[in-house]
């Protein structure tokens, strides 16, 4: 039979273990149901408008990709190289910079027509990256031209995710230890419970 303090540590640990197991129930029901989620990590796509004209495109040979639309701003032309994503002017071909702040607050406040509610008014712009008074955070990836966006809801589910698998005290050190530890722990339960459960009927078996 197994000695006393083995069975005393197996339920020391599974009151220890509690916590984390209560935690990953509740946090995997939300998973499933998943409240929220589609606004919380919904795509901004960039409002198109119909081109004045059909223009024929000669790609060059190394293009692999091409993108040509009209935006408030004007026609765009994407295309993907050997290098990566690249953002020209459709007349010109000529490399198209990220616009100053008036355009990129243009472009984005155009763009969340289809969700107001969601995404308001632009009230700061640094660089790629703007805020609305709704609390929502945008970034503009400039050279393919898609827009990412981040709100208090985002941030929250992803928190809850955070919680899921055990990475809870935010450093990455530290939440690998916390999560190596408990995988451990629920090893040891496991292969004490089945020595508990198993091998005194061995026992038994044997003497009769």
């Amino acid at each position: 039979m197994l000695l006393p303090p083995v069975k005393k540590q197996h339920r020391l640990i599974g009151i220890l273990l509690m916590l984390p197991f209560i935690v990953c129930s509740l946090t995997a029901v939300f998973f499933l149901v998943r409240p929220g989620f589609q606004e919380a990590y919904e795509a901004v796509p960039v409002r198109q408008y119909e081109l004045p004209t059909i223009i024929r495109l000669e790609p060059e040979p190394d293009w692999r990709e091409i993108r040509h639309f009209r935006s408030i701003l004007g026609e765009h032309l994407i295309i993907r190289d050997d290098s990566g994503w690249r953002h020209l002017g459709a007349a010109t071909r000529q490399n198209w910079s990220l616009p100053n702040e008036g355009d990129l607050t243009r472009i984005l406040e155009d763009a969340f027509q289809f969700n107001p509610d969601r995404y308001g008014m632009v009230v700061s712009v640094f660089g790629n990256t703007a805020e609305t008074d709704t609390g929502v955070n945008h970034v503009v990836n400039w050279p393919n031209l898609l827009i990412s966006q981040s709100g208090r809801d985002t941030r929250w589910i992803d928190r809850v995710y955070s919680i899921h698998y055990l990475e809870w005290t935010g450093f990455y050190v530290a939440d690998r230890i916390l999560g190596l530890s408990g995988l451990a722990l629920l090893l040891y339960m496991t292969i004490t419970g089945w020595q508990m459960a198993f091998r005194p009927a061995r026992m038994t078996g044997a003497i009769k």
